[in-house]
């Protein structure tokens, strides 16, 4: 008997062990990130986006430890140094405020616009989004209307006017930022809903009581998680870029606190004579951007169901 059990649990002469063996299949996830993991760009875009994290969130231990300088002081007789000279790592600026600092704080104010903006907009567009396409009828066709309203206004005219009446921080900024650019997500996500209202599942979950929140937030949320995932990935650079340009203005974060935008506008005048102070700023902005889309292009075609084998 211990033989004829020994034998049932042992593969076969062909290696291959019985079906009750056979191991638990990865989940969607787990093969999503396999298949990211193959992806050459996406790998180094996630690497380079962890280095540009780990240097803004690190931005007290560099001012405090590294450099020595706080990114507010200014040392009148140590203006526009170059990289390595007087103590600056990377050079200081007009005002003798040392680059490498500001551009750690700096990094933290941007990403931090650009991040609570997506999420704010998210919310917003998101949640119009998703209850127009599972409503359908005069709730679809109202809440659209009122996004073909914001779409047909040109966005940036719409925050470089709103900046330049309240001069918002970069908290009120990301909100400016999500009042005005939720119609794109909310148009994403409508499709999506529409694809979705007439599911099994969520047929099955209305004939069993299920309310209309319940639904949305069980079962269509779960299923166009992957399509969030993706858009927020790729709208960040783009909100970065946003705050970048309303700083440079001179319409969004305002000095003494670094933004990459506004060491940009305040580096302007001195680009002949120091082409670091403009060179930095802007190497960051371009790092991020670029890290953050190769990041969002993997995870389209990590988290794409049409692309596994």
């Amino acid at each position: 008997m211990s033989e004829l059990l020994q034998s049932e649990r042992a593969p076969d002469r062909m290696g291959v062990r019985p079906a009750g063996r056979a191991s638990k299949p990865a989940g969607a996830y787990t093969r999503a990130w396999r298949r990211f993991k193959r992806n050459p760009s996406a790998m180094a875009g996630l690497v380079v986006l962890i280095a540009i994290v780990l240097f803004v969130l690190l931005a007290g231990v560099i001012s405090t430890y590294i450099t020595g300088f706080d990114y507010s002081e200014n040392h009148l007789e140590s203006v526009l140094s170059r990289p390595g000279e007087n103590g600056y790592i990377l050079g200081s600026d007009g005002n003798g405020r040392d680059i490498l600092t500001r551009l750690a704080y700096g990094g933290r104010v941007s990403m931090l616009v650009a991040v609570l903006a997506t999420v704010t907009t998210l919310l917003l567009g998101g949640t119009i989004g998703l209850i127009a396409g599972y409503a359908g009828g005069f709730v679809d066709s109202a809440l659209m209307r009122l996004a073909d309203v914001f779409l047909s206004i040109p966005a940036l005219s719409i925050l470089i006017l709103i900046a330049a009446l309240y001069r918002p921080d970069q908290y009120r900024l990301s909100l400016v930022i999500a009042f005005v650019l939720w119609p794109g997500v909310s148009r994403l996500l409508r499709g999506e809903a529409l694809a979705l209202r007439r599911r099994d599942y969520i047929e099955a979950a209305r004939a069993v009581g299920a309310g209309d929140a319940r639904i949305i937030g069980r079962h269509l949320l779960p299923n166009v998680l992957p399509t969030i995932i993706v858009w927020s990935s790729l709208v960040i650079p783009a909100f970065i870029l946003t705050e970048a340009a309303l700083s440079f203005l001179g319409l969004g974060v305002r000095s003494p606190t670094p933004s990459w935008g506004n060491m940009l506008s305040e580096a302007q005048p001195f680009y002949r004579s120091n082409w670091t102070n403009v060179f930095f700023p802007g190497l960051a902005i371009f790092l991020t951007a670029l890290s953050v889309n190769l990041v969002g292009n993997g995870l389209r075609d990590a988290l794409d169901p049409r692309l596994e084998k």
